[in-house]
């Protein structure tokens, strides 16, 4: 039977990006087609003109099809037939393309100059953004592109160069990258490099305390902190961001050096008091004393919080000692930092020597996820309490979103002077292309599956179209308040690693990677759970 379904939506096959008028159009098989190979119904596409006020840009979109399903290939319509996992992927590649095209083998691209962007969190270290995306690529079945991404890999990807590097976001993106890479792929080639990498980075541990440098140079082996850091202390967000990294590369390697390094982390912080049962954010590796008594749930804290829960649920929930130290800082959390405004928003304040600064970061807002992540294991029936409390997160997060003109959230949002949820400081008015808040609405989704979480990525994808998407590839906006934007010129490469994959995630089913069989490190890359009654080698779940 042929069905004829008219409606307004987007062909992605047919249109280029570049504004310009594609005609009129027949659709080619694409690798994505909801339909199996062969079975397609032919369709066309007809121009018609684009209006930015939605992501609907108004196209005509006609489909003949052969079968009695309500769908579409390559594309959607903006009733209820569209398929929104197909977006993030067409915006995965507008990314990636764009990439390719102006910065292959740098570290990220600038969209609107058209050229590559390097950071110095990478030092001389090149293809960030290759290393980062290769999960998300081979996630979504971008098979080409994977191979291309990991024939550059095995040619290119050095690490022998003479520069001083970011422990941490090299751990994160690189080391996590490449370690997903292998586990999802099984390519020899991921591990050995992620091996490499991890032996580099072992003299960073060469403290007195085994507390980790900020700062490496990877040649020399010399290491040293950031010297805005409180007295030359170590990061709570930095150093307690390798657990998960480095226990795998102990369990690819066979060298037990890895986990002993982030073991010994933990043996520190219990020896430590912590100020009202918190952790600051600060750390001297020298004398293992804690620096000022600042404590953020966001930036210099974060993931410090999230890897002693996915510590614990990484190692099919045998490693108790991981799970005590994050139920136990919950509960710190919540007693000293979690607040209500009066407009009824639950907000996650920072702690300054004990007083309260009513301030969320964009970066904060992953703890949404976090909360309903370790609701199962919650102490004292309190699994419910915990899902309702990354749900009240997820609340704020998106009014953050929704209180701005570009509907983005800013970097930061305040809870005082009478405002709720608001910027109200020019210099936290930006928005990065993070994924924090749209990991939550994940998070959420999966283990509670109320619509509203879809319905909220699907905003964000709007409006980071609208927004964000320009020639070249993704740019940050400077000011999400603004009604004009100004973008940064910077397409990070978490935007391919995070964003664009939790979005995949969000609207796919629930058993690509599945949370019984994989963990997510804090660059979204996926790392099997390390089964009890496994042997020594993971199998590969997917």
């Amino acid at each position: 039977m042929l069905k004829v379904v008219i409606g307004k939506g987007r062909c992605w096959t047919c249109w280029s990006g570049s504004g310009s008028s594609p005609g009129l159009q027949s659709c080619m098989h694409c690798p994505r087609c909801l339909f199996e190979e062969g079975q397609m119904g032919s369709w066309l596409c007809t121009w018609t003109t684009p209006k930015k006020e939605s992501l609907g840009w108004v196209w005509l979109i006609v489909v003949i099809e052969k079968y009695s399903q309500v769908s579409i290939c390559c594309g959607f319509l903006l009733n209820q037939h569209y398929n929104p996992a197909f977006v993030s992927l067409q915006m995965m590649k507008h990314a990636w393309d764009n990439y390719k095209r102006y910065a292959w083998g740098l570290n990220e691209l600038k969209p609107i100059s058209k050229q590559g962007h390097s950071s110095n969190l990478f030092g001389n270290i090149q293809g960030a953004t290759i290393v980062d995306a290769l999960d998300t690529l081979y996630i979504m079945e971008m098979k080409e592109e994977f191979k291309e991404a990991k024939e550059w890999v095995e040619k290119n990807l050095d690490f022998n160069v003479n520069a001083e590097i970011s422990v941490f976001e090299v751990n994160i993106r690189f080391v996590g990258g490449l370690l997903s890479a292998y586990y999802l792929s099984g390519e020899e080639v991921f591990r050995k490099k992620a091996v490499e990498l991890g032996e580099k980075l072992l003299p960073a541990f060469n403290t007195p305390t085994g507390i980790p440098w900020a700062l490496l140079n990877i040649k020399s082996g010399i290491g040293r902190n950031w010297p805005w850091a409180s007295g030359g202390s170590s990061i709570l967000a930095e150093f307690g961001t390798l657990h998960l990294e480095f226990v795998h590369l102990s369990h690819l390697s066979g060298n037990p050096v890895f986990a002993e390094k982030v073991m010994n982390i933990r043996k520190v912080l219990n020896r430590l008091d912590k100020p009202e049962g918190l952790y600051p954010n600060y750390l001297n590796p020298s004398s293992g004393q804690w620096g000022q008594h600042h404590v953020s749930i966001g930036g210099l804290g974060d993931s410090f919080y999230e890897y002693l829960l996915k510590a614990w649920l990484m190692s099919d929930k045998t490693d108790e000692e991981g799970k005590k130290m994050y139920y136990d800082a919950v509960q710190a959390i919540e007693t000293h930092l979690i607040r209500k405004s009066s407009g009824g928003l639950t907000y996650i304040a920072e702690w300054k020597g004990g007083l309260l600064e009513h301030k969320m970061g964009h970066l904060t807002c992953f703890a949404g996820g976090m909360f309903a992540l370790g609701a199962d294991g919650a102490p004292n029936d309190k699994t419910g309490h915990h899902i309702e409390l990354g749900a009240e997160i997820a609340r704020t997060c998106h009014e953050s979103y929704d209180r701005t003109s570009m509907k983005l959230g800013p970097e930061a949002f305040r809870f005082d002077g009478g405002v709720e949820a608001i910027a109200t400081r020019q210099n936290e008015k930006y928005y990065i292309l993070r994924p924090e808040v749209i990991e939550t609405y994940m998070y959420m989704w999966r283990l509670t599956h109320d619509p509203k979480y879809r319905q909220w990525g699907w905003e964000a994808v709007e409006a980071l179209e609208k927004h964000c998407r320009v020639d070249g590839g993704y740019s940050g906006i400077r000011d999400v308040y603004n009604n004009h934007e100004s973008h940064d010129d910077v397409q990070q490469s978490f935007f391919l690693s995070e964003t664009l994959k939790y979005l995949y995630l969000l609207f796919s089913e629930d058993d690509l990677l599945p949370f019984e069989h994989w963990v997510f490190n804090t660059e979204a890359h996926p790392l099997p759970v390390l089964h009890k009654d496994n042997g020594n080698k993971e199998e590969n779940q997917k």
